[in-house]
């Protein structure tokens, strides 16, 4: 200990420089505020209470006159004595009693009261301690020998002072008695004083003498006023407690100069002793002041975050710690006692540790904190955005600089595998609860502004859907589409989804593994971080058995999303989007951070302030097949869906391909790999099945693109056929891309190897799913155009209403009608014959070869089907519009042939031999002609509307039909009666004249009816010779039909064969 300190603590009679109460031996020596003395002589009680005066300048000066030695200690007596340091041995062993205590290694140097209690010149010594422990191995001679000569000392001490009390006797005997007079004379002039101003003071009883007197003369009021005042005076310098004894009369005049020297003399008094003590500051600052700087400089590092310079100023301030360690330990072993500046060195040193332990403490806390929240760098935005350009790698690198005894790569690669477990289960679910909150509210408006679904079809195949996908569908269900893509992406993706920081935190960790990354990173000091460098077996193993879990959670979204109902409940879109329920409060580490809504509205919208349902739209159960498809926006159409499927399902493809492309996976034994192949196939089906229902729902409505408008290409057909075609190609090549997931290749960051591994060949049962629909679809389609070709015109129902379609052709010298009317049943039949005409030759085969040629199928019994479909729907077609053109004409060929005026006047059988000609027939009945008319009305409308192939069919059956009915009303008018000659000639003039007229339309069939007929009339004729008497005839009777036929040339031209182009 230095010698100031122990000067200290030797002056103020301390254990310590540091104490923690007052000590008991102080209170005491002190005389106590209701301190009971005895009373002095004389005085009516026995004893008095003194009470505890106020410091007067006595005790001042009493006091500085003692502090400017060593400080007493109180006898039994109350006499003051001066302890010592040190002192002989009063058994004579030693000089030194405080030495042969140090020896012993007993504490005397720092604790005055122990110290004391070895000294005999101390109040508090202590025999029986005093021979414990100095002489606790001297033998029973020695102990005799000290006991001598502490005798002989005493006895030389007793010595002098009787010879100093016999020297002097007389002196101290009249220092005596003065002592005493002086004190018998202050203390009875006090005395006096009391009995005085007793006995001078008015009695509270009158006297008799004085009874009626006022007062007594001025001389008396004298007198008692100088006693009064000589009593004053006398009391002021008397011995009594109540003076103060004697001091009083000074004790205010002492105080005022003592107040007066302190303002005068205080400041240069205080200056030399402040500078004293700063010198000494100074001193010791500048020996230790690079122990003094080191707290200061660390914290400056923390607030700059100089990481290289706050580990430098760190191994600087532990190598000061070490070294004051070394001089304590030291000093330890060798027994030695360490001399004040060491013991500066060490406190100091110590002080400056604690600091700079505690900042450091904080300061790793802190890193901490930051290193569980900072994540993996990525180049987009939103990640840069959640680091705060913070590099984990600094972090790690600072705490193994420091030393820390958990293992930072493990804590940080375990605080991102939290992180992302928790953000891939909040992604999906928003997922979920975001699309169909998006699906309600498109319902909602698609519902609100929706048109005749064969309408919308018809205008998007209109404006060339096939050539720009952003016209397959309305705004809004297109919307919807991208939105459901874009919110797949932000989980699903490589670059910029949740997918891809899946990966990378594989790769960092695979990093960490092999030891590659640690190359950069310290070992800390003294090495003692290396052991960090080296991640464990069991810890490897987790890492793997985590990115397992992240992939498995992923898929399980995913297939949920797919394969799950739309959900009920969507109160969790109001809850904040970020966060776990056991998360720590106001960490980044327990914040999930999400990109915002890719959707229009975006989560404001859940917090619009709306009240009640209005806020969640109800489900919209219409229903419909979407009802089912939580992925499906609702009235989106089939061209749309197959597109957007059709992305969606290469980017779940892309992305298990690159889940099984990561280590674990494919070192996986739980089946990962069979589960990621699940994921693929299972949304495939979905997405098919979902196809397959909008494609059947949307057969039906391909009636209605029908605008009944011809086609600028051909016009005999109208823009159905090509529509049509669009439309069923344009889901024909979705669907394909749907099922082979074609499109995954060009998302693929590698080789297509994982991508082949990883998607399942489609199931037959899939295919065969999709051929059924796609034979359906075209019966459908088919049958719905001629639903809409024979239903009837009304205008206040029909959506069309009564209407003249102008024709699309450019060009007005076309010799067909400029425009169509489409409120005749009869030209929407005609129409839509050559509609099916048209799709029989042309685009069904065209659509069957792209099948087979998409999905690599043959559809030979789906042919057979087709073929057959095709012509039950042109037979009820073409019956339905020929049936009453053929019952018309049969009821004008009945009326007309069993007419009573239809034979003429047959000649008498006993007429001349020569043949009478006057009644022979020379023109056609009125009813042809009645039947020829109709059938012009037929041509002119069949012509105009539709194709010559159709003109030629539509004639020529009704051809085959007239001859059938001439035949059938021949025989029942043969019932009857016989045919005659002139009958005879008659029917065959008729026939012929129908045959002639309508020869361009005769069939092979009609040919051998009309032979039927002609046979059937021979053999119901009346007249012997029949045949013979009419081929006599057949001279005349074609020169006859002949000239009928010259007179109407010009009125049935229109049944004549055009002529081609001359060369």
């Amino acid at each position: 200990m230095a010698d100031p300190e122990r000067t200290l603590l030797n002056h103020y009679n301390l254990p310590s420089l540091y104490p923690l109460q007052w000590p008991a031996e102080k209170d005491d020596s002190e005389e106590s505020a209701d301190e009971v003395v005895p009373a002095p002589k004389g005085s009516r009680g026995s004893q008095t209470r003194r009470s505890k005066r106020p410091p007067s300048v006595l005790d001042k000066l009493g006091g500085s006159r003692r502090s400017a030695g060593v400080k007493t200690e109180s006898q039994d007596d109350g006499a003051q004595v001066l302890p010592r340091k040190d002192e002989p041995d009063p058994l004579g062993s030693s000089d030194s009693v405080i030495r042969l205590l140090r020896q012993r290694g007993l504490p005397v140097d720092h604790d005055a009261k122990l110290r004391n209690q070895f000294l005999l010149s101390s109040t508090t010594f202590s025999p029986a301690l005093f021979l414990s422990q100095v002489h606790s191995n001297a033998s029973t001679q020695s102990l005799l020998q000290g006991l001598d000569f502490l005798s002989r000392s005493i006895d030389h001490k007793t010595a002098s002072l009787k010879h100093l009390v016999e020297s002097n006797f007389e002196r101290f005997v009249r220092t005596k008695a003065i002592i005493d007079s002086v004190y018998h004379e202050m203390r009875k002039n006090g005395g006096e004083l009391d009995d005085d101003t007793r006995t001078g003071g008015h009695s509270r009883h009158p006297s008799k003498s004085s009874g009626h007197f006022r007062s007594g003369s001025g001389a008396l009021s004298a007198r008692r006023s100088s006693r009064h005042l000589q009593a004053n005076t006398k009391k002021k310098n008397a011995l009594i407690p109540e003076t103060e004894y004697g001091v009083l009369g000074i004790k205010t005049p002492m105080a005022q100069l003592s107040v007066k020297a302190e303002e005068l003399w205080g400041p240069a008094m205080g200056g030399i002793e402040r500078e004293e003590q700063l010198r000494a500051v100074l001193n010791v600052v500048g020996k230790y002041r690079g122990i003094f700087e080191a707290p200061a400089l660390i914290a400056g590092c923390i607030k700059r975050r100089d990481y290289q310079n706050l580990a430098e100023e760190y191994a600087r301030a532990r190598r000061f710690a070490a070294e004051g360690k070394h001089v304590a330990d030291t000093a330890t072993e060798s027994g030695a006692t360490l001399t004040d500046p060491q013991i500066h060195q060490i406190i100091v040193t110590a002080q400056m540790w604690m600091d700079v332990e505690a900042q450091i403490e904080d300061f790793k806390r802190d890193v901490w904190r930051r290193l569980v929240g900072t994540r993996i760098n990525t180049p987009d935005s939103l990640s840069a955005a959640a680091t705060h350009g913070e590099d984990h790698m600094e972090l790690i690198g600072v705490l193994l600089e420091l030393g820390v005894q958990d293992n930072p790569i493990w804590v940080w690669l375990l605080s991102q595998y939290d992180y992302l477990k928790r953000k891939i289960s909040a992604a999906t679910e928003r997922l979920r609860l975001e699309v169909e909150f998006a699906r309600r509210k498109s319902s909602v408006v698609e519902q609100a502004q929706q048109q005749e679904t064969s309408m919308r079809l018809r205008t998007i195949l209109r404006d060339g859907a096939q050539a720009d996908p952003k016209q397959l569908d309305t705004p809004g269900t297109l919307e919807l589409w991208d939105g459901i893509y874009a919110s797949l992406q932000l989980i699903l993706a490589s670059r910029g989804g949740i997918l891809g920081e899946v990966v990378r935190f594989w790769d960092t960790a695979q990093a960490f593994i092999d030891g590659k990354t640690q190359r950069v990173l310290p070992v800390g000091i003294d090495g003692g971080s290396r052991k960090h460098h080296q991640l464990s077996t069991d810890g490897v193993r987790d890492l793997q058995n985590g990115v397992v879990d992240l992939v498995s959670l992923i898929r399980d979204g995913i297939i949920t999303f797919f394969a799950d109902p739309p959900p009920e409940d969507l109160s969790g879109l109001a809850q904040p989007a970020a966060s776990t329920s056991n998360a720590k409060p106001a960490t980044r580490a327990s914040t999930v951070v999400l990109p915002p809504s890719v959707f229009r509205d975006g989560r404001s919208s859940f917090h619009s302030g709306a009240v009640g349902s209005s806020v969640f739209p109800p489900p919209a159960k219409l229903g419909q097949f979407w009802d089912n498809f939580a992925f499906w926006p609702p009235y989106a159409n089939t061209m749309s869906g197959a597109h957007h499927l059709g992305k969606i399902l290469a980017l779940v493809g892309a992305a298990a391909s690159e889940m099984a492309a990561l280590g674990p996976i494919e070192q996986a034994t739980s089946g990962m790999k069979e589960r990621l192949r699940g994921l693929v196939g299972g949304t495939r089906e979905r997405c098919v099945s979902a196809i397959c229902a909008a494609w059947y729902s949307d057969s039906d409505h391909c009636k209605g693109i029908e605008d009944w408008s011809r086609s600028p290409d051909r016009k005999d057909v109208t823009n159905m056929p090509m529509w049509f075609m669009t439309f069923e190609k344009e889901v024909i090549s979705g669907l394909q891309k749907v099922v082979y997931i074609s499109d995954v290749a060009t998302m693929t960051s590698g080789t297509t190897t994982a991508s082949v591994d990883i998607i399942p060949a489609p199931r037959a049962k899939m295919l065969q799913v999709v051929r059924s629909q796609f034979v359906t679809s075209i019966y459908r389609g088919l049958s719905g155009m001629v639903e809409h070709a024979e239903r009837g015109i009304d205008s206040s129902n029909d959506e069309w209403g009564p209407m003249i379609i102008p024709t699309s052709s450019s060009t007005s010298s076309s010799s067909k009608l400029d425009a169509l009317d489409t409120s005749d049943r009869n030209v929407r039949m005609l129409l839509c014959l050559g509609n099916l005409q048209v799709l029989r030759r042309e685009v069904i085969p065209g659509l069957i070869t792209s099948f087979e040629n998409a999905f690599s199928v043959k559809l030979t019994d789906e042919i057979k089907s087709i073929r057959e479909a095709l012509s039950q729907i042109d037979a009820r077609l073409f019956n339905a519009y020929i049936r009453p053109s053929v019952t018309r004409l049969t009821q004008i060929i009945r009326a007309g042939v069993l007419s009573p005026s239809w034979p003429p006047q047959s000649t008498p059988s006993s007429s001349s031999t020569t043949d009478n000609k006057s009644n022979n027939p020379t023109e056609v009945r009125p009813y042809i002609y009645t039947a020829l008319l109709l059938l012009i009305k037929i041509h002119t409308q069949v012509s105009s509307t539709s194709s010559p192939p159709l003109t030629n069919q539509i004639l020529s059956y009704l051809l085959e039909q007239l001859s059938l009915e001439f035949l059938n009303v021949f025989q029942q008018r043969s019932q009857r009666t016989k045919f005659t000659l002139e009958a005879l000639m008659q029917a065959t003039l008729d026939v012929e004249f129908m045959s002639q007229t309508l020869n361009q339309y005769t069939t092979e069939r009609a040919g051998e009816i009309q032979s039927q007929i002609y046979r059937e009339l021979g053999k119901n004729t009346d007249v012997r010779d029949a045949e013979m008497r009419l081929q006599r005839e057949l001279p005349e009777m074609r020169n006859t039909l002949k000239a009928l036929r010259e007179r109407s040339r010009a009125e049935f031209a229109c049944f004549r064969k055009a002529r081609g182009p001359k060369a």
